[in-house]
């Protein structure tokens, strides 16, 4: 029950299929094998199977099926990657779905894992936005003790890997969080800013809603009478679900920073607007002076006040400069200006 390996690498870009097929007893890697032969191999005792599918086609997926006799209906969700995080039994046979998240681009990207777990066998099948597997197979590998637990050893492995690969995703968008929050008082608010903010948070709820059912399937999973499932390995299951809880919490944390980040910045763009509304007011109020009294003077009346007088244009200029200056003064003591 040893752990293959060599063959886990990432199939490269559009390439899908088999990513690897080995055989493993007492928690040792005992060769390669062709999916054709990999139901006999399991029928072994004390021998497992360890599968991993890349997106693959329904011809593979049949194969597949063949070998250890899949129920349509888990075959069918496998070929689609549209499923919500649960775990169904057929018969002798668990079908286990579990959503996975990569940071691609600044934006959170979803993929689902489809695990087949049977005695003397597990399928794990690949969509969208997943981490190869191969650190799961190397540890498990390095493991052997704990390798030849069996296929429930190697379920563990895989949900574990994917909960924890969640870490890393809110880590990116703490980091980010944190630059926004050390501008948010800026003077200056682009709207691509608040943009971003809600887009995060909207993606958070997206991660939340993967990975907080995975507690219920892991509950499922500690419950005795599942096949392939050893009453020894249900603390480690209960151990994945206390991982899952630390990834809810931290996602609530983040949601009510960035739901605070947002309320602050739409706060601090008002204030900046209702700040130059003010600005715009007060020097409006002074100008209104200087145009009221020129409009005044500004009409064809030969009958003025002060029209004739020599000092009459200097005086009114005078006031015009004295009544501004006041406003000028009032407002700025206000902090208008």
């Amino acid at each position: 029950m040893t752990k293959s390996l060599k063959l886990a690498s990432v199939p490269s870009k559009g390439v899908h299929g088999i990513v690897a097929s080995a055989v493993y007893a007492g928690g040792r890697r005992l060769t390669e094998i062709p999916i054709e032969e990999a139901g006999e191999w399991s029928r072994k005792p004390g021998h497992v199977v360890w599968i991993g599918l890349h997106e693959p086609g329904l011809e593979l997926l049949r194969k597949v099926q063949a070998e250890f006799g899949l129920h349509e209906l888990a075959i069918e969700d496998a070929l689609k990657a549209h499923q919500r995080p649960k775990v169904e039994q057929y018969g002798e046979a668990m079908f286990i779905v579990a959503r996975t998240a990569q940071m691609i681009d600044g934006r959170i990207a979803f993929g689902e894992t489809h695990l087949f777990v049977g005695r003397g066998y597990v399928v794990s099948v690949r969509h969208g936005a997943s981490t190869t597997y191969t650190p799961v197979r190397e540890r498990c590998e390095a493991a052997p003790a704990a390798l030849s637990e069996g296929e429930d050893f190697i379920l563990y492995a895989i949900l574990d890997f994917v909960v924890d690969n969640y870490m890393p995703v809110i880590e990116m968008i703490q980091t980010e969080v944190e630059e926004i929050e050390d501008g948010i008082l800026g003077t200056n608010q682009p709207q691509d800013q608040i943009v971003r903010l809600y887009q995060l948070r909207r993606d958070l709820l997206r991660l939340r809603n993967a990975a907080v059912p995975l507690v219920e399937v892991c509950r499922r999973l500690e419950q005795p009478g599942l096949p392939g499932i050893d009453g020894a390995m249900q603390p480690l299951f209960r151990d994945v679900s206390d991982h899952i809880r630390r990834v809810q919490e931290e996602i609530e944390s983040l949601r009510e920073v960035l739901a605070f980040a947002f309320e602050t910045s739409l706060m601090t763009g008002q204030a900046q607007q209702t700040e130059i509304t003010r600005k715009l007011a007060a020097w409006a109020a002074i100008l209104a002076v200087p145009t009221a009294v020129a409009g005044i003077y500004g009409m064809n009346f030969d009958v003025l006040p002060e029209l004739h007088w020599e000092y009459g244009y200097p005086f009114v200029l005078t006031v015009i400069a004295i009544v501004c200056g006041w406003l000028y003064w009032k407002f700025r003591s206000k902090q208008w200006i």
